[in-house]
């Protein structure tokens, strides 16, 4: 719990500085007044005012007491009254070429953020599962096209693009979330672990109807998760595992007449022992200090998203094959641009998708789902902490460049309003959107927090 918090509050501060930070230096930069940058709202904690600033800069820093975003307090005719010797100092004074580069640097100093944080974790290097595929659910995407389990994707690509080296199965993954979300198939360059049988084929995620980025969508598709041995972890106290005298570290050969090749297959078994009413019981075949054992086991039934599925009471399933995933200077900043670049166009996507209904509002996570992901991630070390970091980034750089009131993105939509006119939206009309776009932001901000309370209730 305190690392979820620490981990949540300094990515929240580091997010709204660097994007504040954005606005402040191009003010600056600008030749306008900064009065205050602030970290927070509300009650300051602490504040100081730098002896060394710049030419025609007196700005204090604000540290908040509530961390909920910032701002940065500009000198501007509109809120105070300002000398005749100091008006060209002003925001509102200033060309519209000025305005338009002072509000959009925020959000894209929260990009080139997310750029060097990607770049980061590609110079570092981590560690993730290789991209050996689990045997696939019959009639998904991946057993109609041919896979059984046991290849290995050596590249991938969206159909008409060029095939591309796939370095880890989360790299797969992602490739295959941009086809189904876009409607795209998808290439895959196969070949058995040792090399050999190199193939090429297609999974048509165009036909898909499921296009939610959910565990649902993966199963359809049919790959779910990387190679891994069919054995048994921790064992819940009373749960059918334990019932039926199955042990950690017992290797799965076989249910009933089903060999049993991975640890993902084996999951699924036990998932479909429910779905048709009550699990029955069935004969496991199983290896344990090197001996075979034969072990009657009967699955919990239970629900899962009101869906009947099977339970076993014990983590399934081996660590998969890990690779060591690192890249050299150039090539892993120049992935850090393409990967903000596919974030931000798919991000766009999804929203647009939600305004029109085509995809369900139960996708949008809040400010707790934000603190869980921020430990998780702090938890597996730092280099999945860089990676959220950088993908929060790009969210909120996305999400203030949208064209809604309050937001950075409906300014800009103001200047362009005002470069096409000549003129600038009237005081009525900022007032009245004002108010729309705030009434938006806060129903979109309450969705967000009912979904994550659901979900961890539900």
């Amino acid at each position: 719990m305190l690392m979820t918090l620490i981990a949540f509050v300094v990515a929240l501060g580091l997010l709204i500085a660097v994007h504040e930070w954005g606005h402040y230096r191009m003010a600056v930069a600008r030749g306008v007044r900064v009065e205050r940058f602030s970290v927070g709202f509300g009650r300051p904690l602490m504040r100081f005012k730098p002896r060394c600033q710049h030419p025609g800069q007196d700005t204090e820093f604000v540290l908040a007491a509530i961390p909920f975003g910032g701002y940065v307090k500009m000198l501007d005719e509109r809120e105070a009254p300002v000398s005749e010797a100091e008006r060209h100092l002003a925001f509102n004074t200033q060309p519209l070429i000025s305005r338009t580069l002072i509000v959009a640097a925020g959000p894209v100093a929260n990009l080139l953020l997310a750029v060097l944080l990607y770049a980061m974790v590609n110079w570092i290097g981590v560690e993730e599962p290789r991209a050996i595929l689990s045997p696939p659910a019959a009639g998904s995407l991946a057993a109609q096209a041919g896979l059984h389990g046991g290849e290995l994707v050596r590249s991938a690509a969206l159909a008409g693009d060029d095939l591309e080296p796939v370095a880890s199965f989360e790299s797969l993954r992602w490739t295959l979330t941009r086809g189904a979300l876009n409607g795209v198939d998808v290439v895959l360059d196969v070949a058995r672990t040792d090399g050999s049988r190199a193939r090429a084929l297609t999974l048509p995620l165009s036909t898909l109807a499921q296009r939610e980025p959910d565990a649902k969508l993966f199963r359809a598709i049919g790959i779910v998760a990387p190679l891994s041995q069919p054995v048994l972890g921790e064992l819940m106290a009373g749960g059918a595992a334990e019932r039926a005298g199955l042990r950690e570290g017992d290797l799965v050969r076989r249910i009933g007449s089903t060999q049993v090749l991975d640890g993902q297959q084996l999951r699924e078994l036990i998932r479909a022992s429910g779905r048709n009413g009550p699990p029955v019981a069935s004969e496991w075949l199983i290896e344990r200090e090197g001996r075979s054992l034969t072990i009657e086991v009967r699955p919990d039934a239970h629900q899962e998203n009101g869906q009947p599925i099977g339970r076993l009471g014990a983590y399934v399933g081996g660590a998969p094959e890990r690779v060591l995933v690192r890249q050299g200077p150039l090539d892993g900043l120049w992935s850090g641009v393409e990967r903000v670049w596919q974030v931000s166009a798919l991000s766009i996507r999804l929203l647009g998708r939600m305004v029109i209904g085509d995809m369900s509002l139960k996708n949008l996570s809040g400010p707790i789902a934000i603190a869980d992901y921020a430990g998780k991630s702090a938890a597996l070390g730092l280099t999945y902490y860089l990676g959220f970091l950088a993908f929060i980034s790009v969210s909120l750089g996305v999400l203030n460049l949208l064209p809604l009131p309050v937001l950075d993105g409906g300014h800009l939509m103001y200047y362009l309003w005002e470069a096409v006119t000549g003129r600038p939206v009237t005081d009525v009309w900022l007032d009245r959107l004002q108010r729309v776009g705030m009434f938006l932001l806060l129903s979109v901000m309450a969705i967000a927090v009912y979904n994550d309370i659901a979900t961890r209730l539900g």
